[in-house]
């Protein structure tokens, strides 16, 4: 099941889903699961794989759906030996209600996808963000209107590459398609273009709270988002959902090139992946 359960994991992951996997390491006694079987969990329910069944497998999987849960949104593991016996006292690992009498070690850990950041609107800003995005191993897409600025030799790296509209941009996705981009940065020569697109990405979300996955960023001034907002009220779009969109974006470091504003929106987005406060006090202010 090695591969299957690798292949099926890898496309999850491509979707922008967490995934927890569980392998066993080693087995000994009479025991369902043998080494190199896999298991694995997605972040909404979604399972494929075995450990080898029976109550091992029980145990297996609350502890990864407790993992997926509990670990602050981090990625990690950890190693947990199973036995496989009824009071396995004084054995060193935990006891299950088995008549098997064998000993599994597991593996168990939770991946993140790779961020995946979609730019609408590839200008200068764009650009940047890309290179360093290339620098970090992050994936990035990009949407334009123009055909000039969504092009292979402006983005060579570039996973997917959108040159349309943003109604049919927007008519072709919808909240569970859109999880595939870890962040959606709105970044467009034209208010007009982006306000579309803000409003159609809300819409989806407040369509389908439950898969949505993506965070939304706006570049821009306090006139500009009001007069989004404005619009976003007119279309009946929750104003809690305005709120965690980020706009302006970019930590506050004084960011004006366009260099310098990508590194202000990467760090930025670095710091809500590690969760991390960047205001915290580091250990010399403490």
């Amino acid at each position: 099941m090695t591969h299957p359960v690798l292949n099926w994991a890898t496309a999850n992951l491509a979707a922008g889903k967490q995934v927890a996997m569980a392998t066993v390491l080693s087995a000994s006694g009479s025991v369902p699961g043998k080494p190199g079987a896999r298991i694995a969990l997605t972040s909404d329910g979604e399972m494929f794989g075995t450990v080898g069944g029976a109550g091992l497998e029980l145990q297996v999987i609350e502890r990864l759906q407790t993992m997926l849960n509990g670990m602050g949104g981090q990625p990690g593991g950890g190693v947990e030996t199973f036995q496989l016996q009824k009071e396995a006292k004084g054995e060193a690992g935990i006891p299950l209600d088995s008549l098997c009498g064998g000993r599994v070690t597991v593996a168990l850990e939770v991946v993140h996808p790779m961020p995946h950041v979609l730019l609408c609107g590839g200008g200068h800003c764009a650009q940047a963000v890309a290179a360093v995005c290339d620098n970090l191993e992050w994936k990035h897409s990009v949407f334009d209107v123009r055909a000039d600025y969504c092009d292979r030799g402006t983005y060579p790296d570039a996973t997917e590459l959108h040159h349309n509209s943003a109604a049919d941009f927007l008519a072709d996705e919808d909240a569970a398609s859109l999880a595939r981009f870890s962040d959606i940065l709105l970044l467009g020569h034209d208010w007009v273009v982006d306000e579309e697109l803000l409003l159609g990405l809300l819409k989806a979300r407040q369509a389908d709270p439950d898969s949505w996955g993506s965070r939304i960023g706006v570049i821009g001034s306090r006139s500009k988002w009001q007069a989004f907002c404005k619009a976003a009220e007119t279309q009946g779009i929750d104003a809690a959902l305005l709120d965690e969109v980020d706009c302006p974006i970019g930590l506050n470091i004084g960011a004006e090139s366009p260099a310098e504003i990508a590194v202000a929106v990467t760090a930025q987005l670095i710091s809500r992946i590690k969760s991390q406060d960047p205001d915290q006090l580091n250990w010399r202010e403490i």
